[in-house]
């Protein structure tokens, strides 16, 4: 499958820059050019291995996900959902997610997934935002009463549907599959490339989330995020550790992974336990793995020698930047290296350490292929080495495949960050003299204390490095005469207690690990951090508590 779309022979890091190449053809669907033909030649290949907390388990073949995407795609045209409606998928990790997006990408409707921990308002504002004309969710009471909350405020919503349960005023997922009537894509209108078949909405630091469009294109995209990034194996078993409502999902759970051979592994769990993640790792062979920083972080806490994890073969990390520490530490005991990658929501792995590259520990990697990144400073001038600026992917000369099209209906906030040939990620970071990129922090991050610029990064990889540390964020508090000080919000490890004296221990660690000038003069002990619904820290929030406590 993967040969139809990639041109290109790769035995350096140089040549796959080079000579990577995409195909992509006048019109593509990936249900029907992708999911359809591999049912088409080889229906027994496994899609998906599926299994939860409680002892389900489902393994489900490439002949059943055409046949039940093509149901859901049936029920959908009977419900009148049509080409560019847009549909809200709020399925955890229920397996019906995979039906029922390819049943979207098959009508050519607009999926709108979104994570099953919003409330009733950020139901409204999307309901809105998008025109939800239907919600598919699973049958959680939260995420029940949540919806039908919002629906009497959303007037564009006609339909709700409920997956694994029964209720009035919705229908039932599976007795509108058990009743679809057959069939037939020539009831569908054809999809151009350019349509958009996703919207994700983005759950910024501030403000209302902004809503990533993406076209029909972009999973192709995501065959550099699997196929050379995560390094998926023909016939193997991936796993990406997220949930259904976040863009993690399609970069490790479907497009990429199935284009490249390989199933895909998905245990579906409602809170996170280290050890029952690392047993069913064990148990179903996973050969490889994605996980956030945070997944990572818990699991060298557990003795991994308790664990049979010999299929287990590649593993990856994104989401937020990697402290060496955690690096060094899953290496010692699992005897494998960790690949970083970056990307966005608006993107597909942009800057990533790939097969033919030793890792650095703390660095991004490079710039995967079709994607021409550059550091530019203040002025929009390029960075020297060793400089920090802001992260801008050039497009005047080509656009990546899989880069967003814009945010959907706002052209001003697209024109804030996409202006003058280049996309503004609003990340800063440096560039070494072998061509590596280290991260520093969003724009809003960097802290200028008495003519230096600190990233939060360097300092919370500092402090991770010491056995009290569980989590911290490192931000820039007002202080009248360096302009700004570094402060550092820390989450203890068990057996520790806050007191002056681990705090002061705390800054002598900093002073020893990094640059003396970057210790955190304030450290506040809390007991947990702020996070975006999606689990990224809040730093602006610690911002704003700081300037409000200095007010009072």
């Amino acid at each position: 499958m993967l040969k139809k779309f990639v041109e290109g022979d790769f035995h350096s890091y140089e040549e796959f820059v080079r000579n990577f190449k995409i195909n992509i053809p006048p019109q593509f669907n990936f249900a029907y050019d992708v999911v359809d033909k591999i049912a088409e030649e080889t229906p027994d290949r496994v899609a998906l291995v599926w299994c939860d907390e409680h002892g389900g388990h489902r393994i489900i073949r490439f002949s059943e996900m055409k046949e039940y995407s093509d149901r859901v795609a049936s029920f959908l045209r009977k419900a009148g959902i049509r080409k560019g409606d847009a549909v809200m998928l709020i399925l955890k990790r229920r397996f019906e997610f995979w039906y029922a997006l390819l049943g979207l990408h098959k009508v050519g409707a607009i999926a709108v997934p979104a994570t099953h921990l919003l409330t009733a308002s950020d139901l409204v504002y999307r309901n809105n935002a998008a025109s939800v004309k239907m919600v598919i969710a699973v049958a959680d009471p939260n995420v029940i009463a949540h919806v039908e909350a919002a629906a009497q405020n959303s007037p564009t919503l006609q339909i709700k549907m409920l997956v694994n349960g029964e209720r009035d005023g919705w229908l039932s997922f599976e007795r509108e599959l058990e009743t679809a009537p057959p069939f037939d894509r020539a009831f569908c209108e054809p999809v151009a490339n350019d349509d958009i078949s996703l919207l994700y909405f983005t759950s910024g630091t501030t403000g209302h989330p902004k809503m990533v469009a993406h076209d029909f294109v972009y999973p192709l995209g995501h065959i550099v995020t699997a196929k050379y990034w995560q390094c998926v194996q023909e016939g193997g078993l991936h796993l990406t550790v997220a949930e259904t409502g976040w863009a993690k999902a399609v970069w490790g759970k479907i497009y990429g992974q199935w284009l490249a051979g390989s199933a895909v592994f998905v245990y579906d769990f409602d809170r996170f336990n280290a050890q029952e993640l690392l047993k069913v790792i064990e148990k179903y062979k996973v050969t490889t793995f994605c996980a956030p920083p945070t997944v990572y972080r818990y699991l060298i806490k557990e003795d991994l020698t308790k664990y049979n994890l010999e299929n287990l073969k590649y593993c990856v990390v994104a989401g937020e930047p990697l402290n060496p520490e955690v690096y060094n530490q899953f290496l010692k005991m699992t005897g494998i290296k960790l690949y970083e990658g970056y990307g966005q929501t608006e993107l597909t792995v942009t800057i990533g350490t790939f097969p033919w590259m030793e890792p650095k520990p703390g660095s991004m990697g490079k710039p995967a292929p079709g994607y021409e990144v550059e550091i530019i400073d203040e002025n929009g001038e390029r960075c020297e080495v060793g400089e920090v600026g802001e992260i801008v992917i050039r497009t005047d000369r080509q656009k990546p495949v899989g880069i967003f099209k814009g945010y959907y209906r706002d052209p001003e906030k697209t024109a804030e960050v996409w202006h003058d040939g280049f996309y503004h990620t609003g990340d800063t970071a440096w560039r070494d003299e072998d061509g590596y990129y280290w991260f520093v922090g969003r724009v809003d991050d960097v802290i200028k204390s008495s003519g230096y610029r600190i990233g939060p990064f360097e300092v919370e990889s500092a402090l991770l490095e010491h056995p009290a540390v569980l989590e911290c964020a490192v931000t820039g508090v007002p202080d009248p005469d360096r302009g700004q000080v570094v402060k550092a919000t820390v989450v203890l490890t068990a057996g520790y207690t806050p007191s002056p004296e681990l705090a002061k221990e705390l800054q002598e660690h900093v002073k020893k690990v990094t640059a003396p000038y970057k210790y955190p003069r304030v450290v506040e002990f809390v007991t947990e951090l702020p996070k975006t619904i999606s689990g990224k820290i809040r730093r602006v929030e610690i911002r704003e508590r700081s300037k409000a406590e200095q007010s009072e």
